[in-house]
């Protein structure tokens, strides 16, 4: 009888003690307020965003989520579309400078002729 009071005490401190452990490792049944509709925690710059931008982006992983595998390889294959994007858009800015600083020159030069 004694052995049977002391299985029963014994499971009594462990269960008392799983609940001390649970309660301090998931709170005190808090809850954070909603995200407002339309609102994400995933981070992206307002401007200017780039393929290393894209490459860092993480997302919440949930149950019955999208498959990791496959937003990465879509995320990867956007950063290096806006990688490409961007240093074709910088070569074209740089191609248009110069052509202004050339048009610049001549119309200088034309200005010296007829003075």
């Amino acid at each position: 009888m004694v052995t049977v009071l002391l299985y029963v005490v014994v499971v009594a401190l462990v269960a008392g003690l799983l609940f001390v452990v649970a309660s301090y490792v998931f709170g005190r049944s808090e809850e954070l307020a909603p995200i407002p509709v339309g609102m994400t925690v995933t981070k992206l710059p307002r401007v200017d965003v780039t393929g290393a931008d894209v490459r860092a982006l993480r997302f919440q992983q949930v149950v019955r989520g999208y498959k990791a595998a496959e937003v990465d390889w879509a995320l990867d294959h956007l950063a290096g579309e806006i990688d490409q994007l961007r240093t074709e858009l910088a070569r074209v800015e740089a191609h248009a400078l110069s052509l202004e600083a050339e048009a610049e020159a001549e119309a200088a030069g034309r200005r010296d002729e007829d003075r």
